[in-house]
């Protein structure tokens, strides 16, 4: 599987020294940028403004950020930030490559998920990070002559936000967030939408996902008399996610009670690698898996796994990641345009087994 945010991605403090050059300036970075990323950002120019009502300040982890006016190009830094802008009307210019697409293939699968395909049409945005690296390439934004930079689901540190904020107003994540990806999705969908002065539009987006949880726990009250986890399978072992992670609050969000002992390992991190003496904390009534079909196959290989009960009993439901329906990428995204897919196929898995 791979891991959003990813696990294999260098902390954020490794990279002043390799970033020090994004510390002087606009101007200077714009000139050492891509030819693509200079060309993104000559076709934005005649791109209309957001909608909403300016100025706006946004409190945020690393204090507040002024929008004067409404933007018309937007630099999104966090692995999901740019489905929250798609979602609000507006086609940032530059985005993460959360998933790599297979080698030799085009346009990016990121622009093609089901539930982003519609809104992205034609455009196709400058890549200013690629899940695995260390950050994002500070040259390619300031190329793209950015007007704001949203790095709301990010683990982006002080050092990194102020290197942002000297290329355009830059909003960080939310104030409340202690770990980075900790946040409700909703709490973040609507601090996004705050940043485009579209809070009461964000609001309501929200609320109507809710209500579509809602409307899945009203259907489904046998979930609530169960645990159930979400995991994948990762170097060579079980991998819970928390129940702060998107996963985890998806699962609890259409009933089901989390285990919480999980977040407790975890330390502060989004998912945990189980040790063989804690496979108890997945014995539990109902696992969803979410991995592509490799990792599924490897961990049905896995005895530790086969031997728990819910395996045993057939309450598994096995959702393949980026492959196929792609419900667990859906899942993993947990944002305003990809939660109505991924609640859907989540239900449905759930009364298949």
């Amino acid at each position: 599987m791979l891991f959003h945010r990813s696990t294999r991605m260098k902390p954020w403090q490794r990279l002043a020294a390799a970033v020090s050059a994004a510390t002087l300036g606009v101007g200077l970075l714009a000139g050492c940028g891509s030819d693509s990323a200079d060309q993104a950002a000559k076709k934005s120019d005649d791109a209309p403004a957001a909608g909403g009502t300016f100025p706006v300040t946004v409190e945020h982890a690393f204090g507040s950020t002024k929008v004067e006016k409404a933007p018309k190009r937007v630099v999104s830094v966090g692995y999901t930030d740019d489905q929250a802008v798609l979602a609000l009307g507006i086609k940032p210019v530059g985005m993460v490559d959360q998933y790599p697409n297979p080698p030799g293939t085009s346009p990016d699968v990121n622009t093609q998920w089901p539930w982003v395909k519609e809104q992205w049409g034609d455009t196709r945005p400058e890549v200013v990070m690629n899940n695995g690296d260390a950050g994002p390439n500070y040259e390619k934004i300031a190329a793209l002559r950015p007007d704001l930079i949203i790095a709301v689901y990010s683990e982006i540190d002080r050092a990194g936000y102020e290197k942002l904020s000297k290329i355009a107003p830059t909003v960080g994540r939310t104030k409340s967030e202690k770990e980075p990806f900790s946040a409700p999705w909703q709490d973040n969908a609507v601090h996004i939408a705050k940043a485009l002065g579209q809070e009461a539009k964000g609001t309501e987006l929200v609320k109507g996902i809710q209500d579509k949880l809602d409307a899945a726990r009203k259907a489904h009250p046998e979930f609530a008399n169960q645990t159930a986890v979400a995991l994948s399978w990762y170097k060579d072992s079980a991998a819970p996610f928390t129940t702060t992670d998107v996963r985890g609050r998806l699962v609890t969000g259409i009933g089901y009670k989390g285990q919480t002992e999980i977040d407790k390992i975890a330390d502060g991190k989004f998912y945990t690698v189980l040790s063989p003496e804690r496979m108890d904390l997945i014995d539990v009534d109902r696992i969803f898996v979410v991995a592509d079909a490799a990792d599924q196959e490897a961990l049905k290989k896995f005895q530790l796994f086969t031997n728990l009960n819910a395996v045993k009993n057939g309450k598994v439901s096995y959702l393949l990641d980026s492959e196929g329906p792609a419900a667990g990428a859906a899942m993993s995204q947990g944002t305003l345009l990809s939660l109505p897919y991924a609640i859907d196929e989540l239900v449905k898995s759930a009364g298949q087994v």
